[in-house]
């Protein structure tokens, strides 16, 4: 092997059909990134074959992963490329135990979740203590990252701005949100919360799972259900629930994208069984107690069930269709069940805080996980600024849609990842202050950064052209960031997630990070402010 070679590893889905058709894009992403590395005097030799038989070339399992890095040399420089979403747990058992310098790439493109992708392998490389150095790109030739390329490839360290992140200290915090969080924590420590997981480790997120001896002294504990238990409760919920439940959202104003051919459409059945699955995760978070609950919908109930999506943003809206118990009372009537899509678990945690902090001072409660999945600036010109795509198949409530219920609407999870359908819960974020999130674990302790932002409204062709991008039938939200450009927030999030929630003002919603911030210092969590300082913050 000369000194001068890189090896390359590109972590896949599980999904035989998903690395298939994203595969095009990412040779097209590894020839482009060759070329720059070859033009810089090394060379990229791939670190596993082109699979024809597969018609792909990624790691599509743990052992294929683990397999690759055996016959390794351990100290030879790696790059992990990144063009689709991929399962972190492909690669992250052999960059454990990996001793050469490890370099996390992704392309800047909205058409597969790559930065997705990229951005949870960033976060499990934190939680796992495993250094590595990261970049991205949308043509491999910009200055930004062909200066930070030819460092990394001779042995230099990757510097990236991140002078937006201030440690929160609680200095001069106001006397009622220090006695709210003091509140809430002693609530949490003496009454508890169950997080209820519908089974762990969701499409390989590690960073996403929190170990219990991290939750527990925050008084958060898990409730392990399997997603087994949750298919078997759907199959027990009567047609004429599921269909009370549908008649409501159709009475509330949402519209249902139907056609005929559940292969390739969204139809009433489809619907009608998440409705079923909707009632049946009311009643099982109910039966155990549970404060939130998150589903995988991966391995397995895929096989089973059309997507939970739907289920998903229903539970996160204080105002959804209200569900009995065997007793016949209305569980939880006008209050938000939290859901943490993917069984985010980090996201779970956060989402019970914002519930909390939000209701106590007023605020509206509703709040959903998005992925960070591309950005841009708008090329009509309605904005000078850089605005996020935030995006996600599930767990966005219409509260967050412009015109609410009416303003959402449903369409077919693409087939590519659904093999039985199922709809989502789809529409454009209303413009709004909003408090943005993330909880991480580093160091082996729990971490939160927070900032604060805005939801705005672009054009309705440049919203058509960001949705055409990514995934049509997806909820989305323009995101613009107080205080945090593209390349600081790709340099410090440590997850593929992050957290928003809407306030009335841009002073409530100072105070509501100010008070999540509290509440998390006095929980125990180490607590960055990005973007915002305590003085902005405690001005409001």
């Amino acid at each position: 092997m000369s000194g001068k070679e890189i090896v390359l590893f590109a972590s896949g889905d599980l999904r035989p059909s998903a690395n298939v058709q994203c595969w095009p894009a990412q040779s097209a992403m590894e020839e482009k990134l060759g070329e720059v590395v070859a033009s810089m005097g090394f060379e990229i030799r791939r670190g596993h074959p082109y699979k024809a038989e597969e018609k792909h070339g990624f790691l599509a399992s743990q052992r294929e992963g683990m397999d690759a890095f055996a016959v390794l040399d351990p100290n030879v420089p790696v790059i992990i490329a990144e063009s689709v979403w991929q399962y972190s747990h492909h690669v992250l058992a052999g960059l454990t135990s990996h001793k050469g310098p490890i370099l996390t790439v992704a392309n800047w493109s909205g058409q597969w979740p790559g930065l997705v992708g990229m951005l949870n392998l960033n976060g499990s490389l934190t939680k796992a203590g495993v250094d590595y150095a990261t970049l991205w790109s949308e043509t491999f030739e910009d200055d930004y990252f062909t200066e930070r390329l030819r460092a990394w490839l001779n042995g230099q360290p990757v510097v990236h701005d991140v002078s937006h992140v201030s440690a929160y200290t609680g200095a001069g915090v106001k006397a009622d949100i220090a006695e709210l969080a003091d509140r809430l924590a002693h609530d949490f420590r003496r009454n508890k919360v169950i997080l209820g997981v519908f089974d762990e480790g969701c499409m390989g997120m590690y960073n996403a799972i929190v170990p219990d001896e991290l939750l527990m002294p925050l008084g958060f504990f898990k409730e392990r259900l399997s997603q087994s238990t949750l298919y078997h409760a759907t199959t027990q919920v009567s047609d004429a629930d599921a269909r009370a439940v549908y008649d409501a959202m159709l009475e509330r104003g949402m519209t249902f994208h139907l056609g005929t051919d559940p292969a390739q459409h969204l139809t009433e059945d489809q619907v009608l069984t998440q409705c079923k699955m909707y009632i049946a995760a009311v009643r099982l978070a109910d039966t155990f107690g549970c404060e939130a609950i998150g589903i995988q919908y991966q391995q397995g109930l895929k096989d089973l069930l059309p997507a939970s999506d739907l289920v998903e943003g229903i539970l996160n809206n204080d105002d959804r269709p209200d569900v009995r118990n065997a007793a016949g009372k209305v569980i939880r009537q006008g209050e938000a069940i939290v859901h943490f899509n993917e069984v985010d678990e980090c996201a779970g945690f956060d989402a019970v805080m914002t519930n909390r902090i939000h209701r106590a001072l007023g605020q509206p409660v509703e709040t959903t996980l998005h992925d960070l999945r591309w950005g841009d600036f708008d090329p009509t010109g309605s904005t000078d600024e850089f605005v996020w795509t935030f995006e996600i198949s599930g767990a966005a409530p219409p509260a967050h849609h412009e015109g609410g219920w009416k303003g959402s609407d449903s369409m077919r999870q693409p087939p590519m990842f659904f093999p039985f359908g199922g709809g989502t819960l789809r529409g454009v974020a209303k413009p709004g202050e909003i408090v943005w999130s993330r909880v991480f674990i580093e160091d082996g302790v729990l971490k939160i950064d927070i900032g604060r932002g805005r939801a705005i409204a672009l054009p309705d062709e440049e919203t058509q052209r960001r949705w055409n991008l990514t995934n049509k039938e997806w909820p989305m939200m323009h995101g613009v960031l107080t205080g945090v450009n593209r390349d600081q927030m790709m340099a410090k999030h440590k997850a593929n997630h992050i957290q928003v929630a809407y306030a009335l003002s841009a002073g409530d919603a100072d105070r509501c990070a100010l008070a999540k911030a509290e509440l998390a210092r006095q929980l125990g969590l180490v607590v960055n402010l990005c973007g915002v300082d305590e003085a902005g913050l405690n001005a409001a």
